[in-house]
C-alpha cells in the first residue's frame, strides 16, 4: 500500500484545511461546537462517536486553532478561527440539506434568535447577480504561487 500523503505539509489552502476539517468526524464535531456543545460528554452524547475518537479530534482541532480547551469550565470553545468556518459549514448544510434529505425535509432548522428568520448560506453570485458556477470563474495564480501553478495557470485575455 502507498503511503498516505500527508495535506499538512502542502502548499495548497484547500489540501492543508483537509489536514484539519478533512477526518470524517471534525466537521461533525465543529457541527455540535456550532449548535452549542462545549463539554466533552455533550459531544460524545451528541454524535455518538467512540470516546477515544472524539478525543483525538478536540486534541486536533485545538491544536489547530479552531478550538480552544477551556481550563477552569472544562470545555471547549470556537476560536476566531473556527468561527471563520462557519458559512463553510452553513454551505455543507445547504448542499445536504438540498440533496441528502429525504421527502420530510431538514433535520435541523437554524434561525437567528432576534429575528427568527431561517439561517441558510446565500448561493454564490456573479457580479451581475446571477449564480456563479464552476464555468464562469478563471483560475489565475495568486502572489503566493510557484512556477508550477503559474505554468499550470497563465493569464489567459479575456
Amino acid at each position: 500500500m502507498p503511503p498516505r500523503t500527508n495535506f499538512a505539509t502542502m502548499r495548497c489552502p484547500v489540501a492543508r484545511t483537509m489536514a484539519v476539517v478533512g477526518e470524517r468526524w471534525s466537521i461533525l464535531v465543529l457541527r455540535e461546537a456550532f449548535y452549542g456543545a462545549t463539554r466533552f460528554d455533550e459531544f460524545e452524547r451528541n454524535l455518538g462517536i467512540a470516546p477515544n475518537i472524539l478525543s483525538a479530534r478536540l486534541r486536533s482541532l485545538t491544536e489547530h486553532g479552531v478550538l480552544e480547551k477551556l481550563p477552569h469550565a472544562g470545555g471547549y470553545r470556537i476560536t476566531e478561527k473556527g468561527r471563520d468556518f462557519f458559512p463553510a459549514f452553513l454551505a455543507l448544510k445547504r448542499w445536504g440539506d438540498r440533496w441528502m434529505t429525504d421527502e420530510r425535509g431538514p433535520l435541523i432548522v437554524l434561525e437567528e434568535r432576534e429575528t427568527g428568520r431561517e439561517v441558510t448560506a446565500p448561493p454564490v453570485l456573479a457580479s451581475n447577480g446571477q449564480p456563479l458556477m464552476p464555468e464562469h470563474v478563471r483560475v489565475l495564480p495568486g502572489p503566493g504561487a510557484n512556477s508550477a501553478i503559474r505554468t499550470r495557470f497563465p493569464p489567459k485575455d479575456c
